[in-house]
């Protein structure tokens, strides 16, 4: 979230120029940061963070037990949210924006994003969303639910368009539920609203992800006045950065190995 915005001004004139294109592409820029875990209640304390204002959220990832999806570039999955029902995605990344078909750009279901990390890391996703019931996934992984049907017929021509041939929605295998905490919050000094998520792995590991979105224009300036606050209140922006979806995935593939073998 915060150190990007020193490091982008590191990137090679041809890499700046595809990360502008890209934004001038996405309909969004989310900025994140990955916490070091010794970190946690220091960066919470610091921002004012309150867990009891957290929103409780299961996700559900869909894949092969070799990744085939994740290897192609393609992501699926489901949510449930407390208090407010569940979703599906069906994600695609990296992409070009501008090389998306236009009946699909034009989607209301679909959101455009460019990820950025600290150390000039970047990646442009197309997310295609459609809202769902809060029990719709605990019944795909209690196997009484066909992992389709979690899926608009929108999303499902999309995934077919995407995905490796011979990987149908139903060939897939569930992948978790992660449990995770998500809270948006807001810091006095700073006009953007943050989020802080806690992801929960079974192994017992955790990961502290903040984030921030904004406006492709506003980019540099988001980024810039995120690492400002950051450090000036003792946020350390220098630890290891992880993904938590691809963290998430490679557990549990590994538990699918195991029982496999």
């Amino acid at each position: 979230m915060a150190s990007t915005a020193k490091r982008w001004t590191a990137l090679s004139d041809e890499e700046l120029g595809r990360l502008l294109s890209l934004l001038k592409g996405a309909d969004s820029v989310e900025l994140k940061l990955t916490v070091p875990e010794g970190d946690y209640r220091s960066a919470a304390a610091a921002l004012g963070m309150d867990p009891l204002q957290a929103q409780l959220r299961q996700v559900f990832f869909f894949d092969t037990p070799a990744l085939t999806l994740n290897h192609a570039g393609v992501v699926v999955r489901a949510r449930r949210i407390q208090g407010k029902g569940g979703d599906s995605v069906v994600k695609l990344r990296p992409v070009v924006p501008h090389q998306l078909p236009d009946s699909l750009r034009t989607s209301p279901n679909l959101v455009v994003e460019v990820d950025a990390m600290p150390g000039g890391s970047y990646v442009c996703s197309a997310a295609l969303k459609a809202p769902g019931g809060i029990d719709d996934a605990r019944e795909v992984a209690a196997g009484t639910r066909p992992i389709r049907k979690l899926f608009s017929k929108q999303q499902r021509a999309f995934y077919t368009e995407h995905a490796p041939q011979g990987v149908g929605l139903d060939d897939l295998s569930v992948l978790g539920p992660i449990t995770l905490l998500k809270l948006k919050f807001s810091v006095a000094e700073y006009t953007r609203p943050l989020v802080a998520e806690l992801w929960f792995y079974p192994d017992g590991s955790r990961i502290l992800e903040l984030s921030t979105k904004c406006p492709p224009s506003q980019a540099f300036q988001t980024a810039a006045e995120g690492r400002m606050l950051l450090t000036g209140r003792g946020v350390d922006l220098t630890g290891e950065q992880q993904t938590k979806t691809k963290t998430a995935l490679q557990y549990f593939a590994k538990q699918l190995a195991s029982a496999a073998s």
